[in-house]
């Protein structure tokens, strides 16, 4: 007679009637969670404060590590053991001051039974709001409901009245009036025919998307399935950084040098030291620029459309960041690269739209631009941004609410003011880029852009499209701003038209947000709806957020 071994289930704790648990995703680098621990400590004693106010208990459901020294879910595999301690009917809050690895938590949250709030706090230093909107967008993709909330210190009465509704009910709402389907508005014939006629392109001559080794940072929702990707026309070309690395070491010095003099030549200004482990060297960027070299004849071999590098788990160890690489291939005007043999120049006269952190849906957003802005004479230089932060500007300059738009990478010069004259390199913070790196960086010129992001939702592609216009702020107001976040990353001070603070933190699917310039107010609506209607023809669920740059609607 056979016997076996049954294995039995833990029981979780079964959390007292008024009790509310609490968890904190964090980053996967050790260091990066013991820089950020006091910073999410007092959040999470505001945030605490509030719901006791309330008539409510927290629970930290997972505690400090002495050994880590700090207090965040810093794997996947812890995600899933402390998911395994948690009452799963009882109501749970994802609580982050930071930026955090969606996947940490994703598995027990797809689990999860009782209600789900992801609350963040409101800081250019301490990211949360970006943390939390990637969680936020990966939860969607899942098809795990949710509500979210945000405040600056948790005291003010939309937080506090939201909060309270969800402790009660389990779920809080906000105002999207800002969203108008695209049926619903008004869309001119012309941008209409082009918008089918790129779509009907792409579906008969077939694009290729080349990626970096897929997934970074627990971006779950920066991946698209292909079964939602190819009958857009774009199909995948999966490749590994580690062929990156192997095509950097065979470019020549004397390549990598001409990249690097042909930077300066056009005005770009290097800032270096000679300590490797806190100062940008000229060694970082002799190897970014054959990165640069490497990279664009790996998307020739492969006759890619479009490329996305990961860099930042993959390579951070062993090579330079490929920031500086990946705002320089998102620029018509940047280095010639030659192919191995010397015969033909690649990509001549071209970008080569590159997605940062793999980030697939920016990916299509980025080749979709690109073919838009370019069948209609506009500039086809574009990237994503994180959504960093926002607030009024103090010096009254600007009456509209400015957002930070703030990335590592893909940035490109034509977006500066000054272009490349206006454009300088800062080596990558130690705690996130080991190995350096020169950023890209400038301040982006002033100019009416189209804003969207292409997202998963309902097993559907969908894409949400605004406009938006760059402002020129004071020199100490910006400088402000860099020292409020990242100073080493390029900046955007970006008012969107007709959706606020708390409709974009409401609405949006995402830490990533895409720009584009156009070269006027009247040719950004037109570039705007053609984009529309290609995603459209495409089969994604098209809105248009917001108003016109005078304040109408689009209906």
């Amino acid at each position: 007679m056979s016997t076996y071994t049954i294995p039995k289930s833990q029981k979780p704790p079964k959390l007292k009637k008024k009790q509310v648990q609490l968890i904190a995703s964090g980053d996967l680098r050790l260091s990066a969670n013991q820089n950020c621990w006091a910073a999410q400590k007092e959040m999470e004693a505001a945030l605490t404060a509030a719901v006791e106010a309330a008539g409510y208990e927290v629970v930290r459901a997972h505690p400090y590590d002495d050994n880590e020294q700090h207090g965040f879910i810093g794997s996947q595999r812890q995600g899933m053991d402390v998911f395994a301690n948690i009452d799963p009917k009882a109501p749970l809050i994802v609580a982050e001051a930071v930026w955090q690895y969606s996947h940490h938590v994703l598995s027990g949250l797809t689990t999860h039974e009782g209600p789900i709030l992801t609350v963040a706090n409101w800081s250019g230093t301490w990211p949360g709001l970006v943390g939390m909107l990637n969680l936020n967008g990966s939860l969607t993709k899942a098809g795990v409901a949710y509500s979210t909330l945000w405040s600056d210190d948790f005291t003010d009465d939309y937080f506090t009245s939201r909060l309270e509704k969800w402790l009660t009910t389990g779920k809080c709402k906000h105002a999207t009036k800002q969203v108008l389907p695209l049926k619903k508005a008004k869309v001119g014939a012309k941008e209409r025919k082009l918008g089918e006629a790129l779509a009907a392109q792409l579906q008969t001559d077939k694009a290729i998307m080349g990626v970096f080794d897929e997934g970074c940072m627990g971006m779950f929702n920066a991946i698209i399935p292909d079964h939602l990707l190819n009958p857009t026309g774009v199909y995948k070309e999966r490749l590994s950084q580690s062929a990156l690395f192997y095509e950097s070491t065979q470019v020549s010095d004397d390549e990598a040098s001409a990249v690097r003099k042909w930077m300066e030549d056009k005005g770009m200004k290097f800032h270096t030291g000679p300590v490797h482990e806190t100062d940008l060297t000229d060694e970082q960027i002799h190897k970014q620029c054959q990165m640069y070299i490497a990279a664009v004849r790996i998307a020739d071999d492969f006759g890619c459309d479009c490329i996305g590098i990961q860099y930042q788990q993959g390579l951070k160890d062993v090579l330079p960041a490929s920031d500086l690489v990946e705002g320089t291939l998102n620029n018509e005007d940047r280095p010639p690269v030659k192919s191995r043999d010397g015969s033909r120049e690649l990509y001549a006269g071209e970008a080569i739209p590159h997605f940062n952190e793999v980030d697939e849906c920016a990916g299509l957003d980025s080749l979709l631009t690109y073919r838009v802005h370019k069948a209609m004479g506009q500039p086809v230089e574009n990237t994503l941004h994180d959504i960093r932060w926002g607030a009024p500007d103090p010096t009254g300059t600007v009456d509209d609410y400015v957002w930070v738009f703030l990335i590592s990478g893909a940035a490109p010069p034509a977006h500066f003011i000054g272009g490349w004259s206006g454009a300088d390199g800062h080596r990558q913070p130690p705690m996130y880029f080991p190995a350096g790196g020169s950023t890209l960086r400038g301040i982006s010129k002033p100019g009416e852009i189209v804003w969207s992001r292409i997202y998963v939702e309902n097993n559907r592609l969908k894409m949400d499209l605004g406009r938006g216009g760059v402002v020129e702020l004071p020199a100490e107001e910006t400088e402000r701003r860099w020292q409020e976040t990242t100073y080493q990353w390029p900046i955007m001070h970006a008012v969107t038209y007709g959706v606020s603070r708390d409709q974009m933190m409401a609405r949006h699917k995402s830490n990533h947000i895409h720009v584009a310039y156009a070269n006027s107010t009247a040719e950004a609506d037109k570039a705007m709806m053609a984009k529309a209607s290609l995603a459209a023809a495409l089969g994604m669920g098209v809105a248009l957020c917001g108003t016109r740059a005078n304040g109408k609607s689009w209906s």
